[in-house]
């Protein structure tokens, strides 16, 4: 991808409009061997002295080892706050490749901020607003996936009312799929995504919002940096294949066979120890003996966790928008009573929800327990009830897992 004016050769001598030379910064990954960006800025990148650490969200810590169990926590529980997104960010869930968390904003970002620990994923169950980046801009919206690489600087400006995200820091880094690609690394056209869905940042001219402030996550840990005396939003150009986007969910295309499909034919992101899959409305199987609703397993690799966003969700009682579901693994899961056999005949599900499966085991933090459904895992045997406030089940539709 292209924005801006550019020299014809990489790390040659370049000229703003003034004369004066321009800064070249390359974005790499895995070293020098992964895929880069080289932006040009009208000044120095590096300019940077450490300052005060003022912002930053609680970063996550387990509580007590839980009981092995099924889990639902109900995330619709946890009140807005007026904070932005870089202090509004609460974890849920964690292990060494991704963190779950949860976020309010109620404001937008004072400072600048870039993640030196990972790839940030959002998925935007309520709400909008604008990604701000050294790249450009990005405008998204309701049910978009928002993409931000490990390294670039931005911050998020949401629009005015309720807003709820769901995060997904993959600290290994996050891409997709790799049999989505071919091997010039464009994405295939039987992959669930196309080139054309994706919202591409739209490079601004230079910029000077007076912030100064930039805040860096790396190694667990918050470190403030004050930049002087310009802004970092200088760039007069760039090209390269590291930059943040915006896609819609129900821009994901669902494959459907004669019988139940594995949850992975849902896979829409791949990160380490872990992939992003994505429900959305679509037909159900078609053999005239299928049985739409997921059948029990036993996943002895996988902890899997399913934020649920809207829809009919067959498979769960006591779920509804909002919800997260840990099913760990070791332990069988499946449907609830009832379910399994309520869904033959049905022709299509109305769901969208994301799921995300880990092969590390998920810690729980303080904040997940304090927002738990304490029937959940009763509720699969009948002894418990749910938490009230669930959608009704239904014979159209049938989660994946």
């Amino acid at each position: 991808m292209t924005q801006g004016s550019l020299p014809p050769k990489h790390h040659v001598a370049t000229r703003g409009p003034d004369g004066a030379l321009l800064w070249e910064e390359c974005l790499t990954r895995q070293g020098f061997d992964g895929p880069y960006t080289i932006a040009y800025h009208l000044h120095r990148p590096h300019e940077q002295v450490t300052a005060d650490v003022r912002h930053g969200w609680t970063v996550p810590s387990p509580a007590a080892p839980p009981q092995l169990r099924k889990r639902h926590f109900r995330t619709q529980d946890l009140p807005a706050s007026a904070l932005p997104p870089v202090d509004a960010r609460v974890p849920l869930l964690w292990n060494d490749d991704v963190v779950v968390s949860l976020v309010t904003p109620g404001a937008p970002d004072p400072v600048y901020f870039s993640n030196g620990d990972g790839d940030d994923l959002y998925f935007i169950s309520e709400g909008g607003g604008l990604l701000r980046t050294v790249l450009g801009d990005v405008r998204f919206g309701t049910e978009d996936y928002v993409y931000v690489p490990k390294g670039i600087v931005h911050r998020f400006l949401p629009d005015p009312g309720a807003q709820r995200w769901l995060s997904i820091e993959a600290l290994g880094g996050l891409g997709f799929p790799k049999q989505f690609r071919n091997d010039l690394g464009q994405l295939r056209m039987d992959a669930p995504f196309n080139h054309r869905d994706f919202r591409r940042p739209v490079l601004q001219p230079p910029q000077d919002e007076g912030i100064r402030e930039l805040l860096v996550k790396r190694g667990g840990t918050f470190h403030g940096f004050r930049r002087q005396p310009h802004s970092p939003l200088d760039v007069t150009g760039w090209d390269g294949t590291v930059w943040p986007f915006a896609v819609p969910v129900l821009a994901f295309q669902p494959r459907v066979g004669q019988v139940h499909l594995p949850p992975t034919v849902h896979g829409s992101f791949a990160a380490r120890g872990a992939l992003v899959c994505s429900f959305v409305p679509r037909p159900l199987d078609f053999h005239p003996d299928a049985v739409p609703c997921p059948y029990p397993h036993t996943s002895v690799d996988v902890d899997e966790v399913i934020f649920y966003q809207r829809g009919e969700f067959t498979s769960r009682r006591g779920v509804g928008p909002g919800s997260i579901s840990l099913h760990p693994a070791g332990v069988p899961h499946g449907p609830h009573p009832g379910a399994y056999e309520a869904s033959i005949g049905g022709k299509a599900t109305n769901e969208v929800a994301v799921m995300l499966d880990c092969f590390g085991a998920l810690k729980v933090t303080e904040a997940a327990i304090g927002l738990e459904d304490a029937g959940y895992e009763g509720s699969f045997t009948g002894l418990l009830t749910p938490a009230a406030g669930a959608l009704p089940p239904s014979r159209r539709s049938g989660t994946a897992s």
